[in-house]
């Protein structure tokens, strides 16, 4: 009874080689080696299949020589041998087995035994297969998508080299033709030709598990050359000029063109651009059409070998550029491999003279499969360095990027693998940025872009840009303005804050950063390594840079400040502010002096709440005279004024200080209109009494009241407007973004919408520059009234001051015992007060003009904003004509609200 070790498989593999070829098991050794290697092998893409097919074959030819119980008796043990699952590659030994069985008098009554044939389909050297050279561990290719071998057999395989194959397969490695060294000395002349090809197809069989010569959907291989009677060597005419060439010699005019040299028979065509056979070869159709599909193989390295020669060489191309030649150069590398062994292995077949008429392993078919792998890689090449022409860096990454793109596996983990290559640099420059903030992109190729020529004081806002053409597809637009402002944050610390706190303590670390060794890997999951990397110093650098610049320099007090005092917050200051700046702002404005205002300025701090405020705050708020015009009073240039520097005037720049002057103006005027008429309104209080003995003034002074009373209403109204409506819910809006703000750019964008809001709606803007002439006119006509009713109350007062004077002397005299008036006297006083009766008129005529002008203006300004697209000015036209006294005089304003919107939004 045999033993178990006696059953195992490699006991009976070696059993078999020792029958086959007739000697001990210390001389097979080398032959058991390889077999068990070629059998231990996965290199078949469809094993279940070719099995099945196999086994039928097997079985059909039990039929054929009428040996039906054995056929059933193989069955059975098929059966059982697929239950037990010991062997995992079945079809390599039944296709072993079918060719040993195969009758060598059918193919020629030269072949006397078995152990010749055996002895020349195993190679005495069990390491004389060729194949590829590992790939450097440092360049790794990452193809997870093919098929890798088990761990197990990658150890048994390694001596030999196999287990490193497969760099240019699609289902598994096409392995190159295998040598093969006769066990007997080589017979010629063609009478062994048989014994050869049974050895070669035998060597064939056991190096891959696959028929070896391409199968069509019966399984059944293509017949050889020889075996169809067609000869090796062809002559391709009788005419004059005709050149014999065999297939051998187009096989070694294709490896050589492979490489980009010229054949002797296969050259390059400069006028079609691309490989040709010469025209004094004559070749059959088919042959031309194998060898122009075989040759295109070379225009493809062409094109790549081209493009890396140029590109390497040039400097300028940069770091993205020079790793772009890398990859492709590290894939002409391992495509030259490929050549050196078919060079080789043509080499040894001329050497031993296997091609002397005879079947070779290296045919225009054999070849168009083995090059089948290659060619799809260089045309992926090929169509990248077409595509990547005149590109460099970020833009450059972007090409290969877009042909990641792609529903085939090969051809994608190719390009993500040279796409981690063109990465390396782009990485390099990310981490340098948004660890240390330099920035060292001497090509430009990076899509942060520093101008040097720019000033520390906008170095926030113009010093670094983002480079948009050079920012990769494969990262967002949100993460490279975060990238931006993670460095712009560190290099505004360190130069206009002037914080030298290291990186690591600002972001909150302790470790440095990895280095950027995994430029593919991280590419490839946007979504969470390489965003949590960004977002983490996003977050730490920006949330640092709000600290410093709120503990330190006092960011959100200066915000207030501005509330305050450039817009007219702070109302117990404003207004004792004017009372005390009332009698030097009316004098011209030729005469004032800064020093003077100054001064007042600081009392009105020291006599109001203002006084209470920060020292750091109240020392920057000063007074500006503005350029004087002719005619200008001191309320026309006052102003006042902020400074800000440091790195508060990256919030606060030129532009934004502009703009506060432009509010500051028109809210000062605005203001200066409420003061005036509450003057207006206290003179009619104290002169209403005054003025009752003069029964003549009282419809004068009714007029007054009631247009007074027009002007109060409306200054009222615009100033709640300005006040609540434009200021009050632009600076909470603004606050409440301060607030939630991640970054700088947040607050300054904040500040900027809400400057330009205000602007906009306080009719400051080019669209409001018609709104903002009529307001401007009511405020002229309000002034006017002003001087009027002044001018009015001075003649009233003296007439009741001379009219009193009169009495009291004509009382004095009485009193002598006198006449209290001569006739004289009298005439000259009756001739007075009827004087200043005849100017009454003259003064009720020049207030019904100032009321019809002030009325027309206030009426195209009501007009104005009705046909506004802003809501809360349509509005405010309605709180204005509240009583409808203007609508009732001009037909425009009767049309409904709802009405004039639909209208608006037609237009």
């Amino acid at each position: 009874m045999a033993t178990p070790d006696q059953k195992s498989p490699n006991v009976l593999l070696q059993n078999l080689c020792c029958r086959i070829l007739g000697k001990g098991e210390a001389d097979v050794a080398q032959q058991f080696q390889y077999a068990v290697r070629v059998i231990g092998s996965n290199f078949a893409p469809t094993v279940e299949r070719d099995e099945f097919l196999v086994a039928e074959k097997i079985k059909k030819e039990f039929v054929r020589q009428r040996r039906e119980a054995d056929g059933a008796l193989f069955s059975e043990l098929h059966r059982k041998l697929q239950s037990q699952g010991v062997l995992k590659n079945r079809w390599s030994i039944l296709y072993l087995l079918l060719s040993l069985s195969e009758d060598p008098r059918k193919q020629s009554s030269k072949i006397s035994s078995y152990p010749s044939l055996f002895a020349q389909a195993l190679p005495r050297d069990a390491h004389s297969t060729p194949y590829y050279y590992a790939r450097p561990q440092s360049l790794p290719l990452n193809y997870q998508d093919r098929s890798v071998p088990s761990a197990q057999n990658t150890a048994n395989l390694a001596s030999s080299g196999i287990g490193s194959m497969g760099m240019y397969s699609l289902n598994g490695p096409t392995p190159t033709p295998q040598q093969f060294v006769p066990g007997q000395p080589y017979q010629t002349p063609m009478g062994d030709a048989l014994r050869q090809q049974l050895g070669t197809r035998l060597a064939w069989t056991l190096a891959t598990g696959q028929q070896p010569t391409l199968q069509n959907a019966t399984s059944k291989p293509i017949p050889n050359p020889v075996a169809r009677g067609v000869p090796r060597t062809r002559r391709e005419g009788d005419t004059s000029g005709s050149v014999e060439i065999t297939e051998t010699s187009l096989v070694r005019d294709l490896l050589y063109v492979f490489q980009g040299i010229d054949g002797k028979s296969i050259k390059m065509c400069s006028s079609e651009n691309c490989y040709k056979v010469d025209s004094k070869v004559a070749l059959s159709k088919s042959l031309k059409d194998t060898t122009g599909r075989l040759a295109e193989l070379g225009w493809l390295h062409n094109k790549v070998r081209k493009y890396t020669d140029q590109r390497s060489l040039d400097r300028a191309f940069g770091l993205v550029g020079q790793s772009f030649c890398a990859a492709l150069h590290q894939e002409l590398k391992e495509y030259y491999r490929l050549l050196s062994v078919l060079h080789s292995q043509l080499q040894v077949e001329d050497d031993q003279g296997v091609n002397l008429g005879l079947e070779t392993s290296l045919t225009l078919r054999r070849l168009l499969v083995w090059t089948y792998d290659p060619k799809i890689r260089l045309k992926t090449l090929a169509a990248l360095v077409d595509h990547c022409q005149g590109r460099k860096g970020g833009e450059l990454a972007s090409a290969v990027h877009a042909y990641t793109k792609t529903g085939d596996p090969y051809m994608r983990a190719l390009v993500q693998h040279i796409l981690g290559l063109v990465s390396h640099p782009i990485l390099n420059f990310l981490y340098r940025w948004i660890y240390d903030g330099e920035l060292e992109d001497t090509y430009h190729e990076f899509f942060v872009a520093s101008d040097p020529t720019v000033k520390t004081d906008r170095l926030w806002h113009d010093k670094y840009t983002l480079r948009k053409s050079m920012i990769p597809s494969f990262i967002t637009m949100d993460q490279s303005r975060k990238v931006l402002l993670i460095g712009k944050s560190i290099n505004f610390l360190h130069q206009v804050c002037h914080d030298q706190t290291p990186t690591a303590r600002m972001m909150a670390i302790t470790e440095t950063p990895e280095s950027p060794k995994d430029a593919a890997d991280l590419f490839s999951d946007l979504e969470t390594a390489f965003q949590s990397k960004i977002d983490a110093a996003y977050f730490e650098t920006s949330k640092y840079l709000l600290d410093v610049l709120n503990k330190n320099y006092n960011l959100l007090e200066h915000v207030q400040a501005m509330r305050r005092y450039l817009l007219l917050g702070q109302g117990d200051f404003i207004r004792h502010l004017m009372d005390l700046l009332k009698p030097e702002l009316v004098r011209p404005a030729t005469t004032l002096y800064q020093h003077n205002l100054t001064g007042i300025l600081e009392t009105a701090v020291r006599a109001t709440n203002a006084q209470f405020d920060n020292p750091e705050i109240l020392k920057r708020l000063d007074v500006r005279l503005l350029e004087v015009s002719p005619g200008d009073t001191g309320w026309d240039v006052f102003s006042l004024d902020y400074h800000v520097d440091g790195p508060i005037a990256t919030v606060f720049t030129r532009e934004c200080m502009s703009h506060y002057l432009r509010v500051f103006n028109f809210l000062w005027r605005a203001k200066r209109m409420e003061y005036i008429l509450t003057d207006i309104w206290k003179g009619h209080m104290c002169n209403a009494k005054l003025l009752k003995s003069l029964p003549e003034l009282s419809g004068v002074l009714h007029q007054c009241h009631v247009l007074a009373s027009e002007m109060v209403h409306f200054i009222h109204q615009m100033q709640y407007y300005i006040t609540f409506e434009v200021l009050e819910c632009s600076w909470d809006e603004l606050w409440n973004k301060v607030q939630q703000a991640q970054d700088l750019d947040h607050i300054i964008a904040a500040h900027e919408v809400f400057l330009d809001t205000i602007i906009s709606r306080c009719l400051l803007d080019g669209e409001s520059r018609a709104l903002l002439d009529q307001l401007r006119a009511v405020f002229d006509q309000i002034i006017e009234f002003q001087n009027a009713q002044e001018a009015m109350y001075r003649a009233a007062l003296e007439e009741l001051q001379r009219r009193l004077q009169f009495d009291e002397r004509k009382k004095q005299r009485e009193v002598e015992g006198e006449w209290g008036v001569t006739a004289e006297e009298e005439a000259e006083e009756n001739k007075r007060v009827l004087e200043f009766q005849e100017s009454i008129p003259k003064m009720c005529s020049q207030l019904r003009i100032l009321t019809h002008f002030y009325q027309n203006i206030v009426q195209q300004f009501l007009v104005l904003l009705t046909t506004s697209t802003d809501e809360s000015l349509r509005f405010l036209s309605f709180r204005l004509d509240f009583n409808e006294h203007y609508k009732a005089r001009e037909p425009k304003l009767r049309m409904s609200l709802g009405a004039r919107g639909r209208r608006i939004l037609q237009v």
